[in-house]
């Protein structure tokens, strides 16, 4: 029997990454992208010179990112304000040191606050493994027009620092995320906010609502990874594919930690071309119609490959959270019975996350759940069918807005599960 494995193993958009940002111990520092043009030229032009122009890589770091991501976000009309909110060099009384680098610097996560009307609810995006919050750019207008719109780069992803990561174990590695989100928060002085976690960012976020439901007002998973087990019915068949030679190759390379990110870095100059092919292929493939232009498929793919050159740090948590075929090694639905926090979920027809999984978790859950799927969607569904995902959005937040939310129809075209 041959399997086939997920092409996007968490996200993958296939890879990601990008460098720190340190800076002065003021709690909150804002970047500006007219920096973003300097640093790393020295050190790079070093480096390079020793390399034909043929074989010269191709420069990546977080100056470049802020400044890819700049351009990306220019297609947002929503003005907004990009900052590197400071969360100090380790949580306090926390038994895991999630900054164990060569030195104590204060790390920094990569945020942008987009503007809205007073009184509205605060919206926290978390995006997916080998992404960064500028995946959600097709969303932030729309959103805008009903939350505070934060969205973040975490911890070791996109403009965020990027310390050593020394995990070593799946508890250790859930807490680097998890207490980097809390620091985090307290930061930025938040206290009840809705809670949006894409692929791995809905496992984070959801571990997250688990140890600090009291922060999370709601929390909408959007093709959530971490749910299912090596215990379900897939499982048979991975083993079949891992006693087969190319099992066995690819199983030795995931418990290698070898990371998509490895063969971007490893490719040099070939690498910007193998990332534009890549995002001009998939952010097509499942779409209504309103495919990615020119302009933006240009400016997400040179954002995408200085997220994924660059440093590796948090990438490298995946064999730790997810055991070949992305089965959480802690599933999610083990823990269902603990959730306090309401709770959507929003798969895109054509996702390959199982939603069944959130069907088995519902079940044993005791606070309110739904599972809401998009059509002309795949894993990424708020880049294939934009419009449907904000409808969805909305419905699953329709009490923040309205007295009356008892139970009203779903938007055309949704589906429920």
């Amino acid at each position: 029997m041959r399997l086939r494995l997920p092409r996007s193993l968490l996200s993958l958009p296939r890879m990601a990454e990008t460098a720190a940002a340190a800076s002065s111990s003021s709690s909150t520092t804002t970047t500006t992208v007219a920096a973003a043009a300097s640093s790393s030229s020295s050190s790079t032009t070093t480096s390079r010179s020793l390399w034909p122009t043929v074989l010269r890589w191709i420069p990546s770091s977080s100056d470049h990112i802020i400044a890819a991501e700049k351009r990306l976000l220019s297609i947002v009309k929503t003005p907004y304000v990009q900052e590197q909110v400071n969360i100090g060099s380790g949580p306090q009384g926390s038994k895991v040191r999630w900054f164990r680098s060569s030195s104590n610097e204060p790390r920094f996560i990569n945020t942008v606050t987009f503007d809205s009307r007073d009184g509205s609810p605060t919206l926290v995006m978390v995006h997916g493994y080998g992404a960064s919050q500028g995946f959600f750019f097709r969303n932030f207008d729309a959103l805008a027009n009903h939350f505070r719109v934060i969205a973040i780069d975490q911890l070791g992803w996109g403009g965020s620092s990027r310390p050593d990561f020394t995990c070593k174990s799946t508890e250790e590695t859930e807490a680097w995320f998890i207490d980097s989100l809390e620091e985090w928060r307290k930061a930025k002085n938040l206290d009840n906010f809705i809670l949006l976690g894409h692929s791995f960012g809905g496992y984070v976020a959801s571990k997250y609502a688990l140890k600090h439901p009291e922060h999370v007002q709601h929390l909408i998973l959007v093709g959530p990874a971490g749910f299912s087990s090596e215990s379900d019915g897939r499982s048979e068949r991975l083993m079949q594919f891992k006693a087969t030679w190319k099992g066995a190759i690819l199983n030795h390379l995931w418990e290698s930690n070898f990371t998509p990110q490895k063969l971007i870095r490893g490719l040099g100059p070939w690498g910007p071309d193998l990332v534009r092919k890549y995002t001009t292929a998939r952010f097509g493939q499942y779409s209504t119609g309103d495919v990615l232009n020119q302009d933006e498929s240009k400016l997400l793919s040179d954002y995408v490959y200085h997220t994924l050159a660059a440093k590796s740090s948090g990438e490298l948590c995946l064999k730790y959270i997810f055991s070949f075929g992305a089965f959480a090694r802690r599933p999610l639905l083990h823990c269902a019975s603990e959730w306090k926090v309401p709770t959507t979920f929003i798969y895109g027809i054509q996702d390959w996350m199982d939603y069944e999984g959130a069907q088995e978790a519902r079940k044993r859950m005791n606070v309110p759940c739904e599972i809401i799927r998009v059509p002309q969607a795949g894993h990424f569904a708020f880049v294939d069918n934009p419009e449907a995902f904000h409808a969805a959005v909305l419905h699953a937040c329709r009490r923040f807005f309205s007295a009356d939310y008892s139970n009203p129809p779903l938007p055309e075209g949704l589906i429920s599960a």
